[in-house]
Order: structure tokens, then sequence, then C-alpha cells
């Protein structure tokens, strides 16, 4: 009896579903068939993989070691899959991107636009998730760049710095103030705010200024889209935070700056530190680097 891959898809199936009749519902095959194949597995190895004394399946000590490397394995066969398949020139190929929220509002549009004239042979997969899951991804081989922030990384990722971004007050053109002066952070305190929801990296980092400088503005609206709290807020007299190169680029928003201002942030293009960079993944790289060198 040979090692297939369809064990090892298998073995992992049963730890993540922690079930045989989840897992078997997941691979389209049948509870006996999975558990026999299981069991050719523990037979060839010379050991118990799964713990089966439990209401749920979980690994053994062995078998927690053995699906280590055999997701590492699997990761790294899809890789050499996609190298195999890897066109030079760029006439086709795919490329997975995942991007924090905020920046489908004003720079993904431009990336993505650039990269397809480009490279119009090449599919893009856009995705939009926090920075916690893009890294997880990154890990887990599920996408091949995120663009996020610096500062602290799981192992195993790259930060490449690409540049800062400011934070600013943002009202509706309609009630901006005519003087442009600079607002005094306690004034804040007096008014009515819509902001992102706390699953927003751009919220902790909102909610940190006004702790450190002692306030508490009302939010009177919470809300998960750039779209809606823009939306909101040039209809309304409530006022939001956002990247200022969001509401340099609306035309019904105004931005009002702070004193002090909100502290910058650098973004950054995530990698997995090991992972095989496709020639769209390096097309890619390239391309944002002189976007934002040229257009800053």
């Amino acid at each position: 009896m040979a090692l297939e891959l369809r064990h090892l898809r298998y073995l992992l199936a049963v730890a993540e579903n922690g079930t045989f009749t989840r897992a078997a519902e997941e691979l389209h095959i049948s509870q006996p068939t999975l558990s026999q194949q299981i069991k050719q597995l523990e037979r060839l190895l010379g050991a118990q993989l799964l713990d089966r004394t439990g209401r749920s399946v979980r690994l053994t000590d062995a078998g927690e070691a053995y699906a280590h490397h055999a997701r590492r394995a699997l990761r790294d066969l899809a890789a050499a899959e996609r190298a195999v398949h890897d066109v030079r020139d760029l006439t086709r190929g795919h490329l997975r991107l995942a991007v924090t929220p905020t920046f489908t509002a004003y720079l993904t549009g431009p990336l993505a636009a650039e990269f397809h004239s480009r490279h119009p042979g090449v599919t893009l997969t856009l995705r939009e998730m926090t920075q916690d899951r893009i890294e997880a991804g990154l890990l887990a081989d599920e996408i091949d760049l995120g663009i996020a922030f610096t500062g602290t990384h799981l192992p195993g990722i790259t930060a490449t710095e690409l540049f800062t971004e400011a934070l600013t007050l943002v009202t509706s053109a309609r009630h901006g103030a005519d003087d442009h002066r600079a607002l005094p952070v306690e004034n804040l305190a007096r008014m009515q705010l819509a902001l992102l929801t706390g699953d927003f990296a751009t919220r902790t980092h909102i909610d940190d200024y006004f702790v450190r400088h002692g306030i508490s503005p009302r939010t009177a609206v919470e809300a998960n889209s750039i779209q809606a709290l823009t939306a909101i807020v040039q209809r309304t007299t409530l006022a939001t935070v956002l990247p200022d190169a969001i509401a340099r680029d609306h035309p019904h928003l105004t931005l009002i700056p702070l004193d002090p201002p909100l502290p910058v942030r650098t973004v950054a293009l995530l990698t997995r530190t090991d992972a095989y960079q496709s020639a769209a993944a390096r097309a890619f790289t390239d391309l944002t680097h002189d976007l934002v060198r040229t257009r800053g």
C-alpha cells in the first residue's frame, strides 16, 4: 500500500471538521470510505493519528506532528503546480490579492486598472478582509499578496513599506468650515460621529487617538462600509474620520484638519517570506511601487 495525496487531504479534513460525518460531506465521499482510508494511512505509518474516543474526533500527538507536515506538503505542491503553469511573458496567469477595506475606496481601483491594462491576460482575484485574515491567508497559501499596514506581524510574513497614509476629520461639503483652520482636538468631544466598526484597524487607530487625548465623542452611527459612511456624512451633519485620499477625491466631502493631527500609518505590501513569487505577483509588486513613486 502506497501513500497517496488523498490520504493527506482526508486526514486534514477530519481534523478540521472534528467528525467523520462532516468531513465526508465536505469531501463528497461516504463515511465508511473515509474511515477506511484513514485506517490505511495509520497502518502505513504505524501510528494512531486520530483520537476517536470523545464526542468529536481530534488529532493525537502523532497526528498533530504529521498534520503539520501534511499541510506544508500540500501547500508546496500547490505552489509547484502554479510554478509549472506560470507564464513568464504574462499572456496568462492568476494573481490572488487581498486588501484591508479602506484601500478599496481609493487604492485598488487605480492598481487594478493599471494592472489589467498592462497584463490583460492575467486574472486578478481581489478580496477585502481584515489584516489578521490577510496574514493568515498568506501563510495558508490562499492569497499571493496583501496590502495592509506595518506593525507587528505573524512569523513568516514580510512587510515592504509603500507609503504613509494620513487620516483626517471629514464632513459634508455643505457643513464644512470656510476658514480651513485646524480644529482643536477637544472640540471633537461636542461632535457626533459616524465611524467604521471595531472590526477595522482604522477604527482602532481612531479610538487610540481619542483615548490619548482624553476625549469621548458620541458615535451616532457605526458602519462596516466606507461607501455607507461617505453617503451618510454627505447627507447629514455627522462627521467621520477617513484616509484623506478618499475625501480629496470626493466632491461632496470636506477635510477638516485636526490639532494635533491623527498619527499617520505606513502602508505595506505583505507576502509570505518563503512563498514562490509568480510572474504575476512580481509584476504587480513592481507596478505598485511604480504607482507609489510616480503618483504619490
